[in-house]
C-alpha cells in the first residue's frame, strides 16, 4: 500500500511539472532577403533572475524553432536570435506567462549601408560654479534598402569639445532597452565612437560628460554629417548666446530651448552659455508635476544619479544601484530627453514656414505633434517601465523605498498623460 502511495505521488509530481512545462515556438525571418533564416542561433532568457539563458537551439531550414522553457509558467521570458553576430529580438518584447509563441526578424549585415541619417543632436546643459554637465542624444534612422545592419567597429562617430570628461554613454536600438555602452576615442582629437549595430529604425546613444567651467562657456559644435534637428537646452538661470543669431530659433513654448534646422556637415553651430542653473529634481518633478526639465522616475528626492536622469552625480559615484539604474531607467532619458524629443518629432516631413514677429523673416518652426499621438508614445513607454520596474522588485533588485518612490512618479506621468488624452 505504501509503495502504491509513493507511485501515485510520484506519477502526481510528474504531472504537475509536465502541466507547467511548455514549448517556447517561434519564427525568425530575415528582413533583408523576406525569406525564412535557417541555421541562426536561437537563446531563452528567463528574466526571473536577470538575463540567465535557460535554453538554446537552431532554426530550421524554415526559420522555425522549438525550446522548451522551465516548469515555472509565472516567469516571463525573452528569446534572441544572433544573425549576422548581431542579437535580435521580437518586437512584442518579453514573452509574459501564457504566451507560447512569437517571431523575430533578422536583417543581414554590413560594414557600410546607405540611407543613415541623423534626425537629432539634443545638447541638455546645465551648470553650477565650477562644471558644466552636459547630456547629448544622438538619434540615427537605417533607412537601406535593402534593409541592412550596419556593423563596425565605429557605427556612429561624433565630437565632444575640447576638455570634456565622459562619465558614461547608453546605445537604444530600434524598440529596444538602452544598455550602457562606452563611446571609445575615434583616433583624431575629441572624436569618439559607438560600436553599437545601426539595425533598420532608429537607434539612440546618449553620452554624459562634463566641462570646467567659470560662469561662461564656449561650444562650437561641427556636425559630422547632416543633421535634421540640433537643439540645445540650457537650465532656468543659463544664458544661451548664439553666434548667428538667425540660425537658431526658440522652440515654441519650451523655456530655454533652442532650435536649428537642417544643419550641414562642418558647419559651426557655434554659441555661448553664461550663468548657473540646475534642471528640476526628480523627487520636485514627482511632487508638483513640473514641465519639460523632468527626466524620468527612479530616485529618492533630491537625487538622481544615473546618466541623463538629471545629470547628477559622476559615473564613479559610489551607489551601488548606479549601473543598474543607467539601465533600467535610462529609458528615460532617451525617450524622454526632456520633452522636447517629442515636440521636434521625428520624422523627415517638411517644417512649416512662419514669419517672425516684428522682423518679417521667414524661419523655420518645428511641426508639433498631435497630442494624442504623443501621449501613446509615451503612455507606451510608462507601460514598459512598470513591468521592468516590478520585475526588478521581485527580483529583489531595489529598495522598497526606490520602488515606492519610483512607482509614485509613473503613476504622476500615466494620470497626467491620460489627463491630456481625455
Amino acid at each position: 500500500m505504501r509503495t502504491r502511495l509513493l507511485q501515485i505521488c510520484l506519477l502526481f509530481i510528474a504531472l504537475a511539472s509536465s502541466a507547467f512545462a511548455q514549448n517556447i515556438t517561434g519564427t525568425v525571418t530575415n528582413g533583408t532577403t523576406g525569406k525564412p533564416s535557417g541555421g541562426d542561433e536561437v537563446a531563452l532568457l528567463s528574466l526571473s533572475q536577470g538575463m540567465q539563458e535557460v535554453g538554446s537551439t537552431k532554426t530550421d531550414a524554415q526559420g522555425k524553432f522549438t525550446l522548451k522553457a522551465p516548469g515555472d509558467g509565472n516567469v516571463p521570458h525573452m528569446v534572441r536570435v544572433t544573425h549576422g553576430g548581431v542579437s535580435y529580438f521580437p518586437r512584442g518584447g518579453p514573452l509574459m506567462p501564457g504566451k507560447t509563441t512569437t517571431e523575430v526578424t533578422v536583417y543581414d549585415s554590413a560594414k557600410k549601408v546607405d540611407g543613415l541619417q541623423q534626425m537629432v543632436e539634443v545638447d541638455r546643459i546645465q551648470a553650477d560654479a565650477s562644471q558644466l554637465q552636459v547630456i547629448t542624444l544622438f538619434a540615427i534612422q537605417n533607412e537601406s534598402k535593402p534593409p541592412r545592419t550596419q556593423v563596425d567597429e565605429r557605427t556612429f562617430e561624433f565630437v565632444l569639445p575640447e576638455g570634456a570628461t565622459i562619465q558614461s554613454g547608453l546605445a537604444r536600438g530600434p524598440g529596444g532597452q538602452p544598455i550602457n555602452d562606452q563611446p571609445t576615442e575615434a583616433g583624431t582629437k575629441n572624436h569618439y565612437a559607438f560600436s553599437f549595430p545601426l539595425k533598420p529604425g532608429e537607434t539612440q546613444f546618449q553620452v554624459a560628460y562634463s566641462l570646467p567651467y567659470s560662469g561662461t562657456a564656449t561650444f562650437t559644435p561641427k556636425p559630422l554629417g547632416p543633421v535634421q534637428h540640433f537643439v540645445v537646452m540650457t537650465a532656468k538661470g543659463m544664458t544661451f548666446t548664439p553666434k548667428n543669431a538667425q540660425r537658431f530659433q526658440p522652440m515654441p513654448d519650451s523655456p530655454g530651448v533652442m532650435l536649428a534646422t537642417d544643419a550641414k556637415p562642418g558647419e559651426a553651430l557655434s554659441f555661448s552659455v553664461s550663468g548657473t542653473g540646475q534642471f528640476q529634481a526628480e523627487g520636485d518633478q514627482a511632487a508638483g508635476a513640473g514641465g519639460g526639465g523632468a527626466m524620468g522616475a527612479g530616485q529618492a528626492a533630491g537625487r538622481d544619479n544615473r546618466p541623463g536622469g538629471g545629470l547628477g552625480a559622476p559615473i564613479d559615484s559610489n551607489d551601488p544601484l548606479y549601473d543598474y539604474r543607467a539601465v533600467i531607467l535610462g529609458v528615460f532619458a532617451l525617450v524622454l530627453v526632456m520633452g522636447g524629443f517629442y515636440v521636434i518629432g521625428k520624422s523627415n516631413s517638411a517644417l512649416p514656414v512662419a514669419a517672425a514677429a516684428g522682423g518679417g523673416l521667414n524661419v523655420p518652426v518645428p511641426a508639433v505633434p498631435a497630442p494624442v499621438d504623443r501621449n501613446t508614445k509615451l503612455l507606451d513607454a510608462m507601460k514598459d517601465e512598470l513591468f521592468h520596474l516590478e520585475l526588478d522588485r521581485q527580483q529583489g533588485k531595489i529598495t522598497a523605498d526606490e520602488y515606492a518612490t519610483a512607482k509614485a512618479a509613473l503613476d504622476e506621468t500615466i494620470k497626467r498623460a491620460l489627463a491630456r488624452q481625455s
